[in-house]
């Protein structure tokens, strides 16, 4: 027979978590989170993407709880279209990203109300551009399409740049910005109130969901305060260090549905031997 779930909400993570490097939901995965929500159980995505990146996910799994975007810069109602809740980075934050670019010569992503600029295209990969939107617009001069509200920047860096440019980031303008490694190839700037596990605990009080009662899967730097967060918080087998370090369960990695394995075994009393 089976009973209410012990987890209310549960908020996943899309790239690295639900998706892999394909960007397509498995079948494994779309079955367990259509059973919980049949179960009802509020499902939400968090992610570093815009909305129009994200809802197409949502609809893809039914989901209707408000969706957190922009590393919880934005919260989403995915019936309506509505914005819920919005946090924006302050214009000489930006101007100074912009500028550290320019000097550092790294290749810059600007998130802009619902578009996205770069400032060079000649080091974007055909893998990236589902990531940072296929529609993203080359500006030479980022500092001119600072008019609209501003969310977040991306530094897109070589694998093994990442570290380096991640910690000259931090302190530049730890204090000032939330950095964070969201991506093996994203260092990216949001404005510190803007992160998953403020925007979890924002949207569990909303729903009237304790925060014992929330699970949270992730697998990436900007993961690690909601999976902390969390009641149960869910690491991937691909996950980076410090989110497993502040798991309550390793999940498989994301080629082996490692989030449908741990819905099922805590939203679905499903056991695997």
């Amino acid at each position: 027979m089976d009973h209410q779930p012990r987890y209310k909400l549960l908020a996943a993570d899309l790239d690295g978590t639900l998706i892999g490097e394909d960007f397509v939901l498995s079948p494994r995965v779309k079955n367990a989170i259509r059973r919980v929500i049949e179960r009802g159980v509020h499902v939400t995505l968090a992610t570093g993407r815009e909305y129009t990146a994200t809802v197409q996910y949502a609809r893809e799994l039914g989901i209707t709880t408000p969706l957190i975007c922009y590393q919880g810069g934005q919260i989403y109602d995915p019936n309506s279209g509505e914005i819920l809740h919005t946090v924006t980075m302050p214009r000489d934050l930006a101007e100074e990203a912009i500028h550290l670019a320019w000097e550092r010569q790294w290749t810059l992503a600007l998130y802009v109300g619902e578009r996205i600029f770069l400032n060079n295209t000649q080091k974007l990969p055909e893998m990236f551009k589902p990531l940072v939107g296929v529609t993203a617009q080359y500006v030479p001069d980022l500092t001119t399409v600072l008019d609209g509200q501003l969310f977040k920047f991306i530094v897109i860096v070589e694998e093994a740049e990442g570290n380096r440019v991640e910690e000259e980031l931090r302190a530049r303008m730890d204090g000032r910005l939330h950095i964070v490694r969201s991506h093996r190839f994203f260092v990216e700037g949001n404005p510190l109130q803007a992160t998953k596990g403020q925007a979890l605990a924002r949207l569990a009080g909303w729903l009237g969901i304790a925060r014992s009662e929330v699970m949270a899967i992730g697998d990436q730097g900007n993961d690690i305060d909601m999976v902390a967060w969390a009641g149960l918080g869910v690491a991937m087998g691909n996950a980076v260090p410090q989110v497993k370090a502040v798991a309550d369960y390793i999940a498989p990695p994301v080629d082996e549905d490692g989030a449908a394995v741990a819905i099922e075994r805590f939203l679905l009393d499903v056991t695997w031997t």
